[in-house]
């Protein structure tokens, strides 16, 4: 049986860091800079999410959310402990983070990113504030993230200088399908 392109995959070796926050951060929130909001999007659509996902995610090989049918992304956009929130700026989306409070002591900092155009202009350090205290605001005990050598160079010291603290990294490879026409960076490539 021959096999076509929507069954190959890329091998790609990536060291994810796990990291973990224990208190809320002391110091005060960090105001977003003016023009830009935070809003929950309440009944997050697939095809929105779809956009917020592989728009921010797409320069770090955000794949497994890909893969994912639109009713496999309905039913989880439909948790009520898992939350979406947009970034916006003069009306449209520059960024997005998704909270995932289904485990019963942390909350999970599943997905944080900008949008491309929003990367370098200095909004990030406050929208992951943003984050981090809504995450506190579940009243759990911790709040967890993960980061890995495929994302933004400057995410592990970004989420080391809001007070998560690295437990372990691991290298894992992972067989990111072709079909999804996702550009893998040479450093990343088996």
């Amino acid at each position: 049986m021959a096999t076509t392109i929507a069954d190959q995959v890329q091998e790609v070796a990536v060291d994810v860091t796990f990291l973990r926050m224990e208190a809320p951060p002391a110091d005060p929130p960090r105001p977003l800079p003016p023009g830009l909001r935070i809003e929950q999007a309440l009944r997050c659509s697939v095809p929105f999410y779809r956009y917020l996902y592989d728009t921010v995610g797409e320069p770090w090989l955000w794949w497994m959310r890909r893969t994912a049918s639109d009713a496999e992304l309905a039913a989880l956009l439909a948790l009520p402990a898992i939350s979406i929130h947009v970034l916006v700026k003069d009306g449209e989306p520059a960024g997005f983070y998704e909270l995932d409070r289904r485990h019963p002591q942390a909350v999970n900092l599943a997905y944080f990113g900008l949008m491309p155009w929003a990367i370098g202009t200095g909004i990030g350090h406050a929208f992951l504030r943003h984050a981090v205290d809504a995450a506190w605001a579940a009243g759990r005990g911790a709040v967890t993230v993960n980061t890995c050598t495929a994302d933004h160079p400057r995410a592990l010291p970004a989420y080391v200088a809001a007070g998560f603290q690295r437990l372990r990294t691991v290298r894992e490879v992972w067989p990111v399908p072709l079909r999804l026409g996702l550009r893998v960076p040479p450093h990343l490539a088996r």
